[in-house]
């Protein structure tokens, strides 16, 4: 049962006013569009489908501009001495190296092998240093964490455990910043909100600004890539699990083994319903976005903005699952567009391919 109380127990309504005040504050700070899917909510036979533009995110391209950048001023407290490290599989390493640079901070950000070079380059570009750990995006996190303690280097880590919890949090409560916006932005109830999950971070903060900011409580759908489902297996044990992976997911932000500790507790109680998708339909997505198949404007999603809409259509049709979260045709769904091209070469080569 969605507790408004617990889940502002884990990230609590300090931290969201925080961030808010403090991110607002930022130049070039704007609300992100919240588009209609009118296309797909025709298709569909759904009232509405809003579709939250994180393309548009200050020029990160990514909804993780809010996280990483905020946690590195919030724990810096302008303190030039201090070197910041983080590990990432893109978008968050950019938005630490990003805060980093507009505080004049030295940064030293740490990528799995399967990171790619675009996504590396866009980190360099705000002077951070680069260090490439063979194997996955654990290795990479052991790494950092190890090199950091020897270092005496600040880690600004999504990823929270049972003894490092300040800094997702910070990072969580910035995320809750796009719920605050879309309840400025339509009057109509939210009934569903279908949300990607890597180790939980965005979920939960999402979860976390619906317990502070909507009137009305929507069902939570967590989605992931079939081969990285961390949170339905661990719903499923009512426990952490911990999975492995077999084949990483092209969904490369949300190819991830196990929950962080935080979204764990907000979201075991907080979801309604765990989906998984395969690879398989990313590609068409993401031309159906910036085809105008799925709404009347052309929309730049990138891999990791397109599991909700996969997901919701997947739900539609299958008459069970559609009628357990109760979805019909006075439903009014929220779905995260949470990228742009943020990875420009695999943007090309899946819009390419997604057109055949």
């Amino acid at each position: 049962m969605f507790s408004r109380r617990l889940v502002l127990q884990n990230i609590s309504s300090k931290l969201l006013i925080n961030a808010f005040k403090t991110i607002s504050s930022w130049k070039n700070y704007n609300t992100t569009p919240l588009l209609s899917l009118d296309k797909l909510e025709k298709h569909l036979n759904i009232n509405k489908i809003f579709y939250k533009d994180e393309s548009k995110r200050f020029h990160l391209k990514s909804f993780k501009a809010l996280g990483g950048a905020y946690a590195v001023e919030s724990i810096s407290k302008e303190k030039k001495n201090i070197i910041i490290s983080s590990a990432t599989a893109g978008n968050h390493g950019r938005s630490v190296a990003w805060g980093a640079k507009r505080l004049g901070l030295r940064c030293k950000i740490f990528v799995s092998q399967y990171v790619s070079n675009s996504r590396v380059k866009e980190i360099k570009k705000f002077g951070a240093d680069v260090i490439r750990v063979k194997g996955d995006y654990e290795k990479s996190l052991n790494e950092c964490k190890k090199l950091s303690k020897k270092n005496n280097w600040k880690i600004v880590q999504d990823v929270a455990t049972r003894d490092y919890k300040l800094v997702p949090q910070l990072t969580m409560a910035g995320y809750s910043i796009m719920i605050r916006e879309i309840s400025k932005q339509t009057n109509q109830y939210i009934t569903h909100i279908f949300l990607q999950a890597g180790v939980g971070g965005m979920a939960a903060g999402v979860v976390a600004g619906v317990a502070k900011y909507f009137k009305r409580i929507p069902k939570i759908i967590i989605v992931e890539p079939d081969r990285a489902d961390c949170v339905l297996q661990s719903i499923k044990n009512n426990r952490l699990k911990k999975i492995k992976i077999k084949k990483e997911s092209m969904m490369g932000g949300m190819s991830c083994n196990e929950m962080s500790y935080i979204p764990w507790q907000v979201l075991k109680k907080a979801s309604n319903c765990c989906v998984s998708v395969s690879d398989r339909y990313v590609a068409k997505t993401v031309a159906m976005l910036k085809d105008k198949k799925l709404s009347t404007n052309s929309i730049i999603g990138g891999e990791c903005s397109t599991p909700g809409i996969i997901s919701l259509i997947g739900v539609c049709n299958n008459y069970k699952t559609k009628k357990l979260i109760a979805l019909n045709e006075k439903s009014n769904v929220l779905v995260i567009g949470c990228e742009g091209n943020a990875d420009v070469k695999l943007y090309k080569q899946l819009l390419s391919k997604g057109r055949k």
